[in-house]
């Protein structure tokens, strides 16, 4: 919904949160349902009425448990009945400056107040094990936002009795806690307060009339990046940006003024403009975010632009590059397509209002950011979260070359008149063993992020994943797979549950740059063999359709399931004998 993207207009969400409500629940969207449970130190209604707008907005259906004023920290150390019932799929604390328990004073001495930063952490730590123990589920932690008054003026921040400087201890010591404990987040409202200004965020008169820690105009903002965070933790990012070139990547019309004079680098200020504006998109590719051109433009011109030696982005840094003179939509489809992603997963960057609306109503839920003048962009992008981090992992380095390899395979693959014959060529090698801790972070973001080869689309968290590789109850196996053109990293993943002589499969996904290579054969043969070995006859799976997962509707029956069942919306259930089953990899050596 265009009022809920960035930059939106927070009165009119306010004002206008009932009527925005139904219509998201009016859209006919099929959301993934979650439980969430808001902690408040302060009032947190407003806060949670916004924040389900945006929720839903990303794909998300939430159900809240809201603590009542300030018993944050009570309703879990002593176990309250009705959030132990809830039971949450994902905790917020909303904490601020003043749930400090203990400021220092400018009587304390040094080590008075290391005493107290650490009692002050100490408490949170407390909060944040007993969370873990009940619930093992994500957590989302405010950190402190900069108190509206400094007592000491500017020796405020380097005073050891200073409150910011306390603040920025804590601060510290939150980050540091995220960095080394998987499934905890931090939600950054020193940052949020610095760039609304901490004046108009600290308004004491909304935090003495209604107990709000933020002033109520700041809510919907506040709400929002909580949103980003939530719907990156279940899959909700975006993936790649579709990029215009003509006063987008650089200043002026290649094909009119020719790339010799169009503005980018160090020689005009617009040129420096266009150029940071490169540097930032390119910073995103060590994210995993993909590049990709859609420009109405000769492929020669735009090439030629991009081959400017002054230029930060070349062609190599792209994964497609569409440079003609088809609609824009059109190509975004086809980058999509090419891909082998939704089109709901691309940022398309265009400085044309016009190509820009085209885009918004002809391609399904892509991101269609509102450019003003070039020395906003970044700012308008940035604040707009679409590729909030809060798991990276080795893959995500790597994905551009893995998306450039697949690039090379289907090169290869088209001077092959026999495919049996171009999967022996590739030299394939799969590494399928139990999940591992190294790969727990992979393996998470693989069942939030794959739609279209996933079986059940469930979604799973770190922590949940740590579970079923410690339980024996659980078969586990996650692929990688590597070819004479790269290593393709953690593609495929399966686990399930084991009853009496039996395995019912809860999830089953493949990421979509390996289709049709054999990976699903040489996976589908291990589990097998895992099941012999622990004495199981019988294997059931499940087939929970989707949007996005039509492609594997009768994957179990090519595997040599037989259907059980099937109800009114198409939920299937298959079965397998064990005993029966044949091996079918033959292209893929295994380890």
């Amino acid at each position: 919904m265009k009022e809920l993207e960035y930059p939106f207009d927070s009165e009119y969400i306010i004002t206008n949160r009932r009527k925005i409500r139904k219509a998201l629940l009016n859209d006919g969207t099929t959301r993934i349902k979650k439980k969430i449970a808001i902690l408040g130190g302060s009032t947190t209604a407003n806060i949670r009425a916004s924040l389900e707008l945006f929720l839903l907005n990303y794909g998300i259906e939430p159900e809240f448990y809201e603590s009542e004023y300030g018993k944050y920290y009570e309703d879990v150390m002593f176990q309250n009945p009705d959030l132990m019932e809830f039971q949450p799929d994902l905790i917020f604390i909303h904490t601020s400056n003043r749930n400090i328990a203990d400021y220092p004073t400018l009587r304390d001495s040094k080590e008075e107040v290391d005493g107290k930063v650490e009692s002050e952490f100490s408490r949170f730590i407390t909060l944040w094990t007993k969370i873990d123990e009940a619930f093992k589920c994500p957590i989302i932690q405010n950190n402190f936002d900069a108190p509206f008054f400094r007592l000491l003026g500017n020796r405020d921040l380097y005073d050891y009795r200073g409150r910011l400087n306390f603040i920025n201890r804590l601060n510290q010591k939150f980050s540091e806690y995220a960095e080394t404990h998987k499934g905890f987040y931090i939600n950054d409202i020193n940052y949020l307060q610095a760039d609304y200004g901490i004046k108009e965020w600290s308004d004491p008169e909304y935090y003495y009339m209604y107990k709000y820690i933020l002033a109520v105009p700041a809510i919907p903002l506040f709400s929002y990046n909580v949103a980003n965070i939530i719907k990156s933790i279940y899959g909700k990012n975006k993936k790649a940006f579709a990029l215009d070139l003509d006063n987008t990547l650089w200043g002026g019309i290649v094909g009119d003024d020719g790339p010799e004079n169009i503005e980018i680098g160090q020689e005009t200020a617009k040129g420096e403009t266009f150029a940071e504006f490169q540097e930032y998109l390119k910073a995103h590719k060590d994210l995993g975010i993909l590049l990709t051109v859609d420009s109405k433009n000769e492929e020669e011109n735009a090439l030629a632009g991009l081959n400017r030696p002054d230029s930060v982005l070349h062609p190599d840094d792209f994964t497609e590059i569409k440079a003609n003179w088809f609609p824009k939509s059109e190509n975004l489809k086809a980058l999509a397509s090419d891909i082998n992603i939704g089109e709901d997963a691309f940022v398309f960057v265009d400085d044309n209002p016009a190509e820009r609306e085209i885009v918004r109503t002809q391609c399904d839920n892509a991101a269609v950011p509102e450019l003003t003048t070039p020395e906003k962009y970044i700012e308008t992008i940035d604040r707009a979260g679409y590729f909030e981090v809060t798991n990276f992992s080795e893959d995500d380095l790597k994905r551009n070359a893995m998306y450039k390899a697949n690039a090379e395979r289907k090169k290869s693959e088209s001077s092959f008149t026999d495919y049996g014959e171009y999967l022996k060529s590739l030299d394939m090698e799969a590494e399928i063993k139990p999940f591992a801790p190294m790969y727990f972070d992979r393996i998470a973001q693989l069942t939030n992020k794959s739609n279209q080869f996933n079986l059940t689309t469930k979604r799973f968290s770190l922590d949940e994943i740590k579970s079923f590789a410690e339980d024996r109850k659980y078969v586990t196996l996650y692929g990688k797979l590597k070819d004479k053109f790269g290593d393709n990293g953690v593609v495929s993943v399966v686990f399930g549950h084991e009853t009496t002589e039996s395995l019912e499969i809860d999830l089953w996904l493949m990421s979509c740059r390996v289709l049709k290579r054999g990976m699903e054969d040489a996976m589908m043969d291990c589990l097998v063999e895992e099941c012999k070995q622990r004495g199981i006859a019988t294997v059931y799976g499940f087939y929970y359709p989707t949007k996005k997962n039509k492609m594997v509707k009768d994957f179990y029956s090519e595997m040599g399931f037989e259907k059980m069942s099937e109800d009114e919306e198409g939920n299937s259930k298959f079965v397998l004998n064990v005993a029966k089953y044949e091996k079918r990899n033959s292209y893929i050596k295994v380890n």
